[in-house]
């Protein structure tokens, strides 16, 4: 197996350092693909002074999915894998990936995080839609065997968010299993993710909306799940306001962004539904742009492009 480990990075010089250091630890021999958005914190820098970086990727996007895109098309394994940032890869990290492999083309695993109180770690989680059963992924820690990635056409540049579910669609419409290793994990050390209040909830639902339509069309069951995904979180706002942790004008607003983003995401879904009625749904996927990389830096023959 040749692998390739392809790590999204903006703006995080510091925590990318340590992410680098611990794929060189687990997984020595992996050709590393970094895929660094326009940041502007001398990550650039810190890469190529390294010398287990294989290349370097300067993208002007600052969306994850045009820089894995980017990533893809750099690497050269037969599988690739997507590591975050922020994240370590653990002791069994790479004896997982190739364990999970010999079961799907696809496998992915959990995220430790460090707690007060211990160590959480997530599970799979699995939905059924219109018949079709689908296995999340964890698009900061997965991997996939090349040929799937080429029959998904990559990830859907669309999306600024939820691109990880939105593959996990596509695989389970062209019949591409996901095996989930428990030992496949990564840790963050530093409790990262933001809260309700700093989530964008316009694209939250915009990319919900998105990839439903965008893969089941106008169906019953996608309004059913989009409608009430959109309650459950208004009543949890509203206990917020009842509570006093938030404004009622707050709960207005996001409600506003809510249906906007349910209107647009379902619009463009259909658009991009009829743009792609192959199995792939992916009209903004890998092969139709060429024009992602700002600078390409071959670092291990001293050379860029």
């Amino acid at each position: 197996m040749d692998l390739s480990v392809v790590v999204p990075t903006l703006n995080g010089r510091d925590q990318l350092r340590g992410c680098l250091d611990a794929v060189a630890d687990q997984a020595p021999d992996a050709e590393v693909v970094v895929v660094n958005g326009p940041s502007a914190d001398g990550t650039t820098g810190m890469v190529t002074d390294r010398d287990d970086v294989d290349v370097l990727i300067e993208v002007a996007s600052r969306t994850v999915t045009v820089a894995r895109n980017a990533g893809i098309d750099a690497a050269s394994g037969d599988v690739i894998a997507f590591v975050g940032d922020e994240l370590r890869v653990e002791s069994d990290w790479l004896a997982a990936v190739v364990d999970g492999l010999t079961e799907a083309p696809v496998v992915t695993g959990p995220t430790h995080r460090t707690l007060r109180g211990g160590v959480a770690t997530e599970s799979t989680e699995e939905v059924t839609i219109t018949g079709r059963t689908v296995t999340a992924i964890a698009g900061h820690n997965v991997a996939f065997q090349r040929g799937v990635l080429d029959d998904i056409d990559g990830f859907d540049e669309y999306l600024e968010t939820g691109g990880a579910w939105d593959v996990a669609h596509r695989l389970a419409a062209n019949d591409h299993a996901v095996a989930w290793r428990p030992k496949m994990s990564v840790r963050r050390e530093l409790e990262a993710d933001g809260g309700r209040a700093d989530r964008d909830w316009g694209w939250t639902y915009r990319a919900l909306a998105y990839r439903l339509v965008k893969n089941y069309g106008l169906r019953p069951t996608v309004a059913r799940r989009t409608l009430s995904h959109a309650a459950g979180d208004a009543i949890t706002a509203a206990r917020d306001v009842l509570r006093g942790d938030a404004e009622p004008t707050t709960w207005f607003g996001t409600g506003r962004r809510v249906l906007t983003g349910i209107v647009t995401g379902g619009s463009d879904g259909l658009v991009a539904r009829a743009r792609d009625r192959s199995d792939a749904r992916n009209p903004h996927g890998l092969s139709k742009r060429a024009d992602r990389v700002v600078t390409k830096y071959e670092l291990g023959t001293d050379s860029d492009r």
